[in-house]
């Protein structure tokens, strides 16, 4: 298995940005002879239960995706890269299911990147034991970017579009 392929790619990158919205300051992972250390610079103030417990959140998401531990070699840079995602806020999933960004097959999507959209707009469907879910957009702005792919299997939380608010 090429463990830099992009699906594990785009993957670690979710990873790295779950970690840094919760101000996760040092992730390490290690599977088989893969082994994944991160370290954040940590912004002041941030209590040590805060970050017990948001590491253990971030190692159940690594769990969860188990292809994420082949992606990448060990960081050593104690600099974390530029964020492109900095100032954008994420429309996150509120359920676990699978992804649809349109109503049905062949059908155009709710949004696009480039889009305005409204607070309360429907931006895409989760479905969930059988049920399809519209999911709304909480904030107005421009969609910069779909961050799943249709039919991708999504966890509570995790981000699906960045805005641009505005």
């Amino acid at each position: 298995m090429n463990p830099l392929n992009p699906d594990n790619t785009e993957d670690l990158k979710q990873l790295i940005e779950f970690l840094k919205e919760n101000q996760v300051g040092e992730f390490e992972l290690e599977r088989g002879d893969v082994r994944i250390r991160l370290k954040f610079t940590q912004p002041e103030g941030v209590a040590a239960t805060d970050l017990a417990r948001l590491l253990a959140a971030a190692r159940e998401a690594a769990a969860i995706q188990p292809e994420v531990a082949a992606a990448a070699p060990a960081r050593t840079s104690a600099e974390p890269p530029a964020d492109p995602n900095a100032g954008l806020h994420m429309v996150k999933s509120p359920i676990v299911g699978t992804y649809y960004g349109s109503p049905s097959p062949g059908a155009s999507p709710f949004v696009v990147a480039g889009d305005h959209v409204d607070k309360g707009q429907v931006v895409c469907i989760v479905e969930a034991m059988k049920l399809m879910n519209e999911i709304e957009s909480d904030a107005a702005g421009v969609i910069v970017k779909c961050l799943v792919s249709n039919g991708q299997p999504i966890e509570f939380g995790q981000p699906l579009f960045s805005v641009r608010l505005g």
